[in-house]
């Protein structure tokens, strides 16, 4: 029988990415994720709660992370759930933490609009299966034909 373990989160960032490195030199970013939900309670009045996500990434996305996300950003993230557990070395308590694992984001913020987004037209997306970091700006109906001419490379992204 098939499983799935999958999360589609949106939301803004709580924090500027931790970027670090393992032994191996891979990259590694963490940082955490808010997401709101507003509803009503029994009385009939709106009320909002805030989630907050762990977030890892690995390899290029932990790298396009660093780079382009900073606390207040707004981004869409996909990736699955991951616990771990160790004991406590002073209480001798096991301890638990759940991590999203992202495999693939999109840059819903352009760099310093922190949680502003752009019109929702300055998204960029990035996949852990792949090191492409395509622009997601539809082009104008009357660009020049040498627009388009060839894939999106980081140098080319405005912001």
């Amino acid at each position: 029988m098939k499983s799935v373990n999958k999360v589609i989160l949106v939301g803004n960032l709580g924090k500027d990415p931790e970027v670090k490195y393992t032994p191996q030199g891979t990259p590694v970013a963490k940082f955490s994720l808010a997401t709101n939900e507003r509803f009503k309670d029994k009385d009939g009045n709106w009320q909002d709660r805030t989630e907050w996500h762990n977030i890892v990434l690995w390899q290029r996305l932990a790298e396009i992370a660093g780079q382009y996300l900073k606390k207040g950003s707004k981004v869409y993230i996909e990736g699955r759930l991951r616990t771990d557990s160790w004991d406590d070395k002073q209480s001798g308590q096991k301890k638990y933490m759940t991590q999203i694992v992202g495999n693939d984001i999109v840059l819903l913020s352009g760099r310093g609009e922190g949680g502003d987004v752009a019109g929702g037209s300055r998204g960029a997306t990035a996949s852990a299966g792949g090191n492409n970091f395509d622009q997601s700006v539809p082009e104008a109906e009357h660009a020049p034909a040498s627009a388009g001419s060839g894939p999106i490379t980081d140098e080319d992204i405005p912001f």
